[in-house]
């Protein structure tokens, strides 16, 4: 499930949960949130930033193998060659 977080639209008469903004696990079939669970007050949906993994070491031909990739090796102009 993913992360959504939400701030309040307008501070000045939000909760202190939704004024500092809050993050909620929602479903993605799931409409977003309109308004606080506590207060009842309107929250917009902020833009999250997304969470990668950092690879400590490039890939060895080995671990793509184990991850069911397919590696090919170009032998010559437009010919490539399976590993």
């Amino acid at each position: 499930m993913p992360i959504y977080e939400y701030i309040a639209a307008d501070p000045e008469k939000a909760c202190r949960m939704c004024r500092d903004g809050f993050e909620l696990n929602r479903p993605v079939s799931r409409p977003p949130l309109e308004a606080c669970l506590f207060c009842k007050q309107p929250v917009k949906k902020l833009v999250s930033r997304i969470s990668t993994p950092k690879l400590t070491k490039p890939l060895s031909v080995s671990d793509a193998k184990s991850a069911g990739f397919t590696i090919m090796k170009r032998r010559d102009k437009g010919v490539y060659e399976k590993l």
